[in-house]
């Protein structure tokens, strides 16, 4: 895989042994068990995959690029550049302008932005709408693209489906910057409908079951299908993608879902003219990702930490999967660690910061499971880890660490 050149800020000095270590013993990936170590006090259990991946790692190199290249002209980013407040924050240090927020809302006015200007396209894309504006003003659209390849791959394959009759459903967060480009991509050219869990997915299936009539299917899902969007006609034959960030497992069970659906009304002998099996379009990394976080699951932990951006989705759900098992804590950064009493943990149900005492158990050896999102640079969770270390006393030695 291609390796990118990103700044040395975001590298680390234990991380980046732990992730060196393991690619030489497990170069395919197939390993999904977690690194371990102990420096006497406490022991992290760190997770197999996590950190910037590879869309993350191209978008970053191409904004550093964009910058040290045009170095009098006016460089925007449509909006974050991904979900990690410390990358964005370097990229407005330098001098980069968000032209719009994470929901959309506008920043600045397209009047200030005009066809001697650097306009970055962010790690999620962007809409065909917000394309044409900058095609418009003769802006170079392809030259600083930063979307993600794999969101990307879901587009591509999105058409084929639409170019084959298709209808798309989109396994995504309706207001997710990545949600919203994908639906711009492929209602372009084929009937779109998105459904953001399990729980919409079933009132789909009702409806394809015959238990939902066309006009409460689009009450339920209104503004978040395609224009002339017809029930009747446009949910015969689908295929299911997905917001690369999302659940891997539930983008898979609302396809078995739907797919089940089919079956019951069509029959499987023509199961192939109802249904796309599209699990070819599931992100890597977010499946890698999840899939080792569940490994963490079968630990003895005392505690989970997850670092990463508060907005970032495929970080939310690392927690989700955490949460049941482990007392977790979701933070930004280093810093939201007060004390070894207190911590500032981001509550991803009530969407606040909230501070909780007592999160370091008072005990001989205190053993902690870490992760972090792929938007998380992997300097972030070196400087939790240091910071716990700190707190507890503990010396930071690689010595009898085997790295």
């Amino acid at each position: 895989m291609k390796k990118f050149d990103i700044p040395s800020h975001y590298k680390s000095p234990i991380i980046s042994k732990v992730k060196a270590k393991r690619q030489l013993e497990d170069p395919r990936k197939k390993d999904f068990s977690p690194s371990y170590l102990d420096f006497g006090s406490v022991e992290f259990i760190i997770s197999r995959h996590f950190g910037f991946c590879y869309g993350v790692e191209n978008a970053i190199e191409k904004s550093y690029n964009a910058i040290q290249n045009n170095p009098d002209k006016k460089i925007y980013l449509l909006s974050q550049m991904i979900h990690n407040p410390s990358v964005n924050e370097d990229l407005q240090s330098m001098g980069v302008e968000f032209i719009q927020d994470t929901a959309g809302n506008q920043l600045l006015s397209w009047d200030k932005v005009n066809s001697e200007d650097i306009v970055i396209i962010p790690a999620f894309g962007t809409t065909l709408e917000t394309q044409e504006i900058l095609e418009k003003k003769g802006i170079d659209v392809t030259k600083y693209n930063t979307t993600c390849p794999f969101v990307e791959k879901v587009w591509n394959r999105s058409a084929k489906l639409g170019d084959d009759a298709h209808t798309i459903i989109i396994h995504g967060k309706y207001n997710h910057e990545e949600t919203k480009a994908t639906f711009s991509h492929t209602k372009d050219n084929a009937p779109s409908l998105i459904v953001k869990d399990l729980h919409e997915a079933q009132f789909l299936v009702d409806y394809i079951h015959g238990k939902k009539d066309s006009e409460q299917l689009l009450v339920h899902f209104e503004g978040k299908y395609s224009e002339g969007f017809d029930p009747v006609k446009d949910l015969t034959r689908v295929g299911v993608v997905n917001q690369t960030t999302m659940l891997a497992t539930e983008t898979q069970s609302i396809a078995d879902l739907v797919k089940e659906a089919m079956i019951a009304k069509y029959g499987q002998e023509v199961l192939k003219d109802h249904f796309a099996d599209t699990r070819d379009t599931l992100c890597y990394a977010t499946n890698d990702n999840q899939t080792a976080t569940l490994k963490l699951l079968e630990e003895n932990a005392d505690l989970s930490i997850v670092v990463g951006g508060y907005n970032s989705s495929n970080t939310t759900h690392l927690v989700e999967l955490l949460e049941p098992e482990f007392p977790t804590y979701f933070i930004k950064n280093s810093d939201e660690i007060i004390s070894t009493s207190a911590i500032r943990s981001f509550n991803i149900h009530s969407q606040e910061v909230e501070q909780k005492d007592k999160f370091l158990p008072e005990k001989e050896k205190t053993r902690i499971i870490i992760t972090s999102g792929a938007s998380c640079p992997d300097a972030s969770v070196d400087e939790v880890i240091q910071k716990i270390l700190g707190l507890k006393k503990a010396p930071i030695s690689f010595e009898n660490l085997g790295l």
